[in-house]
């Protein structure tokens, strides 16, 4: 019953919380109107704060629903707008296609045409087959009007020199006409659009040659003048048709992997005009090429030799020449896959199907493998290193770390594998390793910092070596076979890591000044973590010691100055009493406490009652000294044998220097029979145990702790003596 009234009151309260008419202001000062007291607003509060916690969850779950929604709809329109793609490609080669049919029959009409022509002229009258046929927009430049089309007429001097004259008003494009038969085909005016946003960007003029596109933008302060911008080899170049959508129409669309750029004509003639004559200067540059690899692919006979030569040396020279003509027989690039591998490798790029790319390549360099190369062959060559540099920079940065690093070191895979195989090893190996970096930084950086050191250490040593260990198994799985200056890189790589780990670990260990034991449990977790790597006989052991030392040892030296000082000040409010415990209960707490450091004989020492005949400073020192040396072996490698044994005698010299003073300068011989008990205690209890417990951490003796012990016998001989043993 209760249930149900709270669900009905916090229905209620969100019904008036959504209103249309609520006002916070008002609903608070009636609330405190009609309030009991403190503790009725605060329950107004806390249903107030679940209701928002519930709509907040609420909230997260839509968004979530909808951001998978989003992703999903984003990759299908994804997929449609390739196969859009594909679509439009296919559709403008079945135009060029059935376009091409008719061509055959030109040869036929050229010759009536000519035959017509000549009657003309005997017969006085003046035919069109003198002058160019000239189509397009107003505008255009004179001789050519706006699409300053050739006739057959028309020779290759003439269309040099138009070339020449309208190049002329284009500012930076003078090596053009460095090439050997290149004529203008078309030109006009156009206005570029941003493709993303669709805003207008600046005003252009482009120039069709029978083998580019070149675009030059206009000069407002010199009228009639244009300068040099872009040109794009039409055999690289694709020409989409965009979808009038008042008020953005009559455009048209050039891809140029991996750019692309919208530029709008005049009107939907002109647009036209432009979509139709780049496609027929593309399908006879196209169909130019094929016939030059096919005159070049063709047989020739050998050349004549003539039988005066008398040259013995010109003699070899005419021998060997016939034999490059049979040599060149054999590289046949008429094949289809072969006349479309340089588009199939643009789609390839496109569709991110790096793997079919990288098959291409493979199967043309196995096709090609010990053949000779004459121009065609280094033609189609060239195409394809540009193809294969535009590939190598996509999976450049598929590797990079501005991509998203979700996944793991298997998202990697596809793009190493495919740089492997287009022989760019080290290149792979460094970006995938820069990759595994970065992610590792990443993942460090949003550990969330706990209150408790020991938690996050834990979740730091989780987070680190298993992506660590991750990252060499995927980097031997896709490095292997390969050189062996990879495995190096990767050595490198990991002790840099390393560093990046060590630097977080020190940061909330050491320089937020934790225990010694804290410390010594950290440490332990780490080379915990740090041996599993073992398992792939990756062992970075040697490298996390040497990174931790120095921290180390500053937590050594610390910690022994603690336990000195704490020391010092114990021995000068000595007494030379024996403890009281005067419970039971804290004698056997004692006893067990003695017993874990060591001192199996303490019953010996316990008198009465609940009474020690040990000083209370004496009793403080053997489990401080004991506690320093359990948290210090934890810590211990052969790195900082040296500083824990010089930390452990000048703790020890503390105690037995103030033993020796006292034994020396009291009177009383009560107290100085209590106090020869207490040096007996260190030098044939405590000194034996904290000996016998660094000789089984370490692995070998303290000569050091030998000597201070055996010194004591010096005590034990003339206790009466000034003389320090120390």
């Amino acid at each position: 019953m209760a249930m149900a009234m709270s669900d009905s009151g916090a229905s209620r309260l969100r019904r008036q919380l959504e209103s249309s008419g609520f006002e916070a202001r008002l609903y608070v000062k009636q609330l405190s109107q009609q309030s009991d007291g403190d503790r009725d607003l605060q329950e107004h509060r806390q249903r107030i704060q679940a209701l928002a916690e519930e709509t907040a969850q609420n909230l997260k779950r839509n968004v979530y629903q909808n951001y998978r929604q989003f992703i999903e709809t984003a990759r299908e329109i994804s997929y449609l707008e390739s196969e859009m793609y594909q679509l439009s490609h296919l559709l403008t080669e079945q135009k060029s296609s059935l376009e091409s049919i008719p061509l055959t029959l030109l040869p036929a009409a050229a010759a009536a045409a000519g035959a017509a022509a000549a009657g003309a002229e005997e017969g006085g009258a003046g035919g069109p087959g003198g002058r160019d046929h000239l189509r397009g927009p107003a505008g255009f430049f004179p001789g050519h009007g706006g699409a300053a089309r050739d006739s057959q007429s028309a020779g290759e001097e003439g269309k040099q020199r138009t070339l020449t004259t309208l190049l002329e008003k284009v500012e930076g494009c003078r090596h053009l006409l460095e090439t050997p038969g290149q004529y203008l085909v078309y030109n006009g005016d156009l206005v570029e659009y941003e493709a993303d946003h669709m805003a207008q960007l600046q005003r252009v003029h482009g120039f069709l040659m029978n083998d580019c596109l070149l675009v030059a933008t206009w000069l407002p302060q010199r009228r009639g003048m244009y300068r040099y911008n872009a040109l794009y080899p039409l055999d690289r170049l694709a020409v989409v048709n965009v979808k009038d959508n008042p008020p953005m129409k009559d455009m048209f669309k050039l891809l140029m992997f991996p750019e692309s750029r919208i530029f709008q004509a005049e009107n939907a003639k002109i647009k036209r005009e432009w979509l139709e004559v780049l496609e027929e200067t593309k399908r006879a540059l196209s169909e130019k090429r094929r016939r030059e690899q096919e005159e070049a692919a063709a047989p020739r006979g050998p050349p004549h030799v003539s039988s005066q030569a008398t040259n013995p040396f010109e003699d070899d020279e005419e021998e060997e020449e016939p034999t490059s003509p049979e040599v060149e027989e054999k590289v046949d690039l008429s094949m289809e896959w072969i006349q479309e591998l340089p588009e199939d490798l643009d789609v390839c790029i496109a569709q991110r199907d790096f793997e079919g790319a990288v098959d291409l390549l493979d199967k043309l360099n196995h096709y090609l493998e010990g053949k000779p190369c004459p121009p065609p062959v280094k033609e189609l060559k060239a195409k394809v290193d540009e193809r294969v540099r535009q590939l190598t920079e996509v999976l450049v940065f598929e590797l990079s770390p501005d991509r998203s690093l979700r996944g793991g070191p298997k998202a990697t895979r596809r793009a190493v594998s495919q740089l492997i195989r287009l022989g760019q090893c080290t290149k792979a190996c460094e970006l995938f390793l820069r990759n595994r970096a970065a992610a590792v930084h990443t993942a460090i950086r949003q550990l969330r910092i706990e209150g408790a050191t020991l938690l996050y250490i834990h979740k730091l040593c989780h987070v680190f070596f298993t992506s660590l260990l991750e990252t060499a198994r995927e980097f031997e799985t896709d490095f292997a076979g390969t050189n062996s200056g990879c495995y190096s890189a990767f050595i490198v790589w990991a002790r840099s890591a390393m560093g990046m780990f060590v630097d977080a670990f020190s940061k909330q260990v050491f320089d937020s000044k934790e225990s010694l034991s804290t410390a010594a449990e950290c440490v332990k977790v780490a080379k915990e973590h740090c041996q599993q790597l073992g398992d792939i006989g990756l062992d970075l052991t040697f490298i996390i010691h040497a990174l931790l030392v120095k921290d180390i040892q500053g937590a050594l030296h610390s910690y022994k100055e603690i336990i000195i000082e704490a020391t010092k000040h114990r021995n000068s409010e000595e007494m030379w009493r024996r403890m009281n415990l005067m419970t039971p209960e804290a004698l056997g707490k004692l006893k067990e406490e003695m017993k874990s450091c060591g001192v199996s004989n303490f019953e010996q020492y316990t008198g009465d009652d609940c009474w020690v005949n040990l000083s209370y400073t004496v009793v403080a020192f053997t489990k401080q000294t004991m506690g320093f040396l359990e948290e210090a072996l934890k810590l211990y490698f052969p790195e900082l044998h040296m500083v824990l044994l010089e930390s452990l005698v000048e703790i020890i010299l503390v105690a037995v220097q103030h033993v020796d003073y006292s034994l020396r300068c009291e009177q009383d011989p009560e107290k100085k029979a209590f106090i020869r008990q207490n040096a007996s205690f260190l030098y044939e209890t405590v000194l034996p145990v904290v000996e016998k417990r660094f000789e089984q951490g370490v692995g070998k003796p303290a000569k050091q702790l030998q000597d201070l012990r055996n010194a004591s016998r010096l005590i034990r001989v003339n206790p009466e003596s000034t003389t320090s043993v120390v």
